[in-house]
């Protein structure tokens, strides 16, 4: 049974990233998406970046660390903080909030290579369980904890009501990536063409968390 690999030191991580650093690892995003983990190699990476072979090793030390970089990468394209920081934190209006939210999630994955990058940490994590692992804590954990914490401040300002935002996060980000991701990832082929525009699936997504989480406004019943 495949043992959870311990975590390297990934070098240059605590700082920000050279323009070598930045040139190897959109490289390496590239081969890993077209080749998969075990196509890849930092002869490879080296080749592709327009680098020493040395200036690999010497920034990140291992073809394993290059990974958990390239995922981080990948993730950081998502900018959660600058996400986090232009929402509006307008609460009297919780559906265009939601509406908003769930804009800047389709953004990222209709621009990120996100449906191709979820097939390959799937399709790795078999043989490397720490892919996912890494997957989830660089990406989908700390999403989900921001958007709770917003969820749980519109709770305070009474324009939820909603006791498990944590809970409810991950409620809301479902009702979204089953239409928006999952299909892609599977592949369905012609079964693509059925699904529901996804316009449609956010007014829906929003009108089915408020019929639960809206705090009810005085005078109304």
């Amino acid at each position: 049974m495949p043992t959870e690999s311990p975590q390297p030191v990934i070098r240059g991580t605590q700082k920000p990233r050279s323009a070598s650093s930045q040139k190897i690892l959109r490289a390496s995003k590239d081969l890993f998406l077209e080749s998969g983990y075990d196509g890849v190699n930092l002869d490879l990476i080296a080749k592709r970046a327009g680098v020493a072979r040395q200036t690999v090793y010497n920034l990140f030390g291992s073809k394993e660390a290059v990974f958990r970089a390239t995922m981080e990468y990948h993730w950081a394209a998502f900018g959660l903080d600058d996400i986090e920081a232009s929402l509006d934190r307008d609460y009297s209006d919780p559906a265009g909030f939601l509406r908003h939210f769930a804009a800047t999630i389709l953004d990222f994955i209709n621009e990120k290579d996100q449906v191709a990058f979820t097939r390959l940490v799937i399709s790795e994590s078999r043989k490397l369980p720490w892919v996912s692992a890494d997957f989830y804590r660089l990406g989908k954990a700390p999403l989900a904890e921001m958007f709770s914490r917003c969820l749980n401040e519109m709770t305070d300002s009474g324009a939820l009501s909603c006791p498990h935002p944590d809970l409810a996060a991950r409620q809301f980000l479902g009702l979204i990536q089953e239409f928006a991701i999952w299909p892609h990832v599977m592949a369905i082929g012609e079964a693509i063409k059925n699904l529901p525009p996804i316009e449609l699936v956010v007014e829906e997504a929003v009108a089915m968390f408020l019929s639960r989480y809206q705090a009810e406004q005085p005078g109304k019943r």
